[in-house]
């Protein structure tokens, strides 16, 4: 019997069976696709087309680093930039303007979430915008996963709804244009509270939503007549954030 020639094709079998194994096992990028998950309309997986910000804006994601940005704790920011894409980071922390917003301001943000399909609810693509860092706007995948009402995607977390589910499908670049008008207050104390508008992807899904919460959960807290930072929330999930900008409102 030639038995090299057996060990030598044994042995090839064992490697080709080993890196099949590791093949199976190497988890798919969460931006590959959304596999068989069922598309209501062919828009659905089309992108928003990318807005950069206009003349006079503050820009607050400039596409190549997190220099305007910090860790929660006033520390580096650890968040990733991806092909010219702010990428959350999990485990990271949220993360916070180094500027204060003071004032009324429109702000764009582009965003998309991972495709997570062995997930639900709450457990996909988790992340959130916190005007002034107080109250979230929700980002979620709320396509075709149902979860609690103010928790949805464009939900004002804990205090509103929206008043459409304009969510497009996962790994799809989707946008919030956000109207926020602070609190009025006299002598330290609110004597107006403040609202927002959201218009998502195209549908207005907040009217001058009045936000009846000084902080939403996870909020920064604090006191609300004061200027406070945009916040982007670590919720465990590779959420992607680019064409951050905002432009003051005259109130």
């Amino acid at each position: 019997m030639n038995r090299i020639p057996l060990c030598a094709a044994l042995a090839a079998m064992l490697l080709t069976g080993a890196a099949g194994l590791a093949d199976e096992a190497a988890p798919a990028s969460p931006y590959a696709g959304t596999g068989d998950l069922a598309i209501d309309k062919p828009e659905d997986k089309v992108d928003v087309p990318p807005v950069p910000a206009p003349a006079g804006a503050i820009v607050i994601f400039n596409g190549k680093d997190v220099s305007d940005w910090t860790s929660k704790d006033g520390g580096e920011c650890k968040w990733n930039v991806v092909d010219g894409v702010l990428q959350g980071k999990p485990g990271a922390g949220d993360i916070l303007t180094k500027h204060q917003f003071e004032g009324g301001y429109k702000l764009h943000v582009e965003f998309r979430v991972p495709y997570e399909p062995n997930n639900h609810s709450q457990g996909r693509g988790n992340s959130g915008v916190y005007l002034n860092s107080h109250w979230e706007v929700q980002v979620l995948d709320s396509y075709h996963n149902e979860t609690y009402a103010d928790g949805a995607c464009g939900a004002i977390y804990s205090i509103e709804p929206p008043m459409v589910n304009a969510a497009k499908a996962p790994t799809v670049w989707q946008a919030y244009d956000i109207e926020f008008h602070p609190a009025k207050c006299e002598s330290g104390k609110v004597v107006e509270r403040p609202t927002v508008t959201v218009i998502w992807n195209g549908v207005k899904v907040h009217d001058h939503t009045k936000l009846t919460k000084d902080s939403t959960p996870a909020g920064n807290g604090g006191d609300i007549c004061q200027p406070g930072p945009l916040k982007l929330q670590d919720h465990g999930h590779p959420v992607q954030f680019r064409n951050i900008w905002t432009v003051p409102l005259k109130d």
